[in-house]
């Protein structure tokens, strides 16, 4: 049965899309059939992230108004052979998106054996976020460990619980948090909520906790998802969270600071 998963955050700049794209890559990784979809028309950066930019012909919205089939619009990852991109329009207005248009393209990748369906949502609680979460079966809650983002995806998570597909059912879409840019470092010096804040805060526990790294900036401007990179600390935190998405139990890495011992500290270690 496939499973949609909406990454999403209250505010912009906090690594959706960057999550999407390695949440996708993981899982395809891991042997899953999956599509990863941009839902901010008007933008669209996730064809980049990918790689893949010079390959779109048709895109998400094309698909919803009847001119193209899926079969056309879908990007077949070059590293994965079952990764497949639906870009967005970068021409369209955000009103190009239907609630029906959507469902049916999501039931059509469902038809056509998907496991995961992974919704790049854009920022905040314009259309296309909503429809990004409507359908969602579980919800990636993307947050910079600052009280601004956190703030506002208290709101995402209060929206999760009340406008869904799944609300109106009177079930409940799962919620996980993934924390992005997190630096121990900052946290001791009191510069940066620690997870506990977060966790507590939001009544969410951590997924995953990204580190602070400029391997993500790098690996985005090549159009490598970051989670393709072994070498990384950010990519494994990421190939983590997609371990635990999928029901593994992993211990959380790199949430400390390196405390040198004395004689590294001695010769300057």
């Amino acid at each position: 049965m496939t499973e949609i998963i909406v990454v999403t955050s209250g505010k912009g700049g906090v690594g959706k899309t960057t999550t999407s794209a390695s949440i996708a890559c993981g899982l395809a990784r891991k042997g899953k059939k999956v599509a990863v979809i941009d839902f901010d028309v008007g933008l669209r950066n996730l064809d980049l992230i990918m790689g893949c930019e010079r390959r779109v012909v048709y895109d998400f919205v094309n698909v919803i108004q009847g001119e193209a089939s899926l079969k056309q619009a879908l990007i077949k990852d070059k590293r994965l052979d079952t990764l497949f991109v639906l870009a967005a329009s970068q021409t369209r207005d955000k009103d190009a998106l239907t609630k029906e248009g959507v469902e049916k393209v999501l039931t059509d990748l469902s038809e056509d054996g998907f496991d995961f369906i992974v919704c790049d949502s854009p920022a905040g609680i314009e259309k296309g976020a909503f429809l990004a979460m409507y359908f969602a079966d579980r919800a990636i809650v993307v947050v910079n460990p600052e009280v601004s983002s956190v703030r506002d995806s208290d709101r995402i998570l209060g929206l999760l619980a009340s406008k869904t597909r799944r609300a109106e059912r009177g079930e409940r879409v799962q919620e996980f948090l993934l924390l992005t840019r997190y630096s121990p470092t900052r946290v001791e010096a009191n510069e940066m909520l620690s997870i506990a804040d977060v966790e507590d805060i939001l009544g969410l526990k951590a997924l995953g906790v990204i580190p602070e790294s400029s391997d993500v900036l790098n690996a985005s401007n090549k159009g490598e998802p970051v989670v393709l990179d072994p070498e990384s600390q950010a990519g494994q935190a990421y190939e983590d969270a997609v371990a635990r998405l999928l029901g593994e139990d992993r211990p959380m890495r790199f949430t400390e600071t390196n405390k040198k011992g004395f004689f590294s500290k001695l010769f300057r270690g």
